[in-house]
């Protein structure tokens, strides 16, 4: 049985909640704030017309900064209402309303393997408890052998830096590098937020 998410279980208290998330990165993107900072790094990652993954990617803030680069983008999210917003303001790139627990673009038929998994905009801490480690082993799996992961998510969120890099580790990544912000700031125990690129071992 599916778990429920601590983002449905929030939209779900909280009517209007994806409409107004929605309403406030429109409101910051009118009064020119700068919201590419993720999608910034993840092209100087990435080669030309690469395949990525915006997991996690709500109305496609990221995803579709990245599609207009011309990388190959797939972004999904399990938010009906975020999904709609990013089909009508990114129509480049592909939009699909999925549980990170139980991802298989590949056996869908719907994605080849990623050269980037990117997951930003503390995604980790609304999945459904426990599921977090199963969440990681779904994006090692739709990754290419060369390919890598960033995962992007603040200290106060109530996943734990330890429970994290073991999660990693179980699901059979490496930790390649920590940042404390996206723009490569050093991270530390002591950072609230973490940038970690991981990388898949051998399958």
């Amino acid at each position: 049985m599916r778990k429920e998410t601590l983002w449905e279980i929030h939209v779900r208290e909280n009517p209007g909640h994806s409409t107004r998330y929605i309403e406030r990165f429109e409101e910051l993107r009118s009064g020119g704030a700068d919201l590419h900072g993720e999608a910034r790094l993840i092209d100087a990652m990435a080669g030309r017309t690469s395949r990525i993954l915006d997991a996690g990617c709500g109305p496609g803030r990221v995803g579709g900064e990245l599609a207009g680069r011309g990388h190959d983008v797939v972004g999904v999210d399990l938010d009906r209402e975020l999904i709609a917003a990013a089909i009508r303001d990114h129509p480049t790139a592909t939009w699909h309303v999925r549980d990170l627990a139980q991802l298989d673009l590949l056996g869908e038929g719907l994605a080849r393997p990623f050269d980037v998994v990117v997951c930003a905009g503390n995604v980790m801490a609304f999945l459904a408890p426990g599921t977090a480690g199963t969440v990681l082993l779904r994006f090692r799996e739709h990754l290419a052998s060369s390919g890598r992961a960033v995962i992007g998510f603040g200290s106060e969120r109530g996943y734990a830096w330890d429970s994290f890099f073991e999660d990693a580790t179980q699901a059979g990544f490496t930790v390649d590098a920590t940042f404390s912000t996206w723009d490569l700031r050093p991270w530390t125990e002591d950072s609230n937020f973490l940038v970690a690129v991981l990388s898949p071992g051998a399958r």
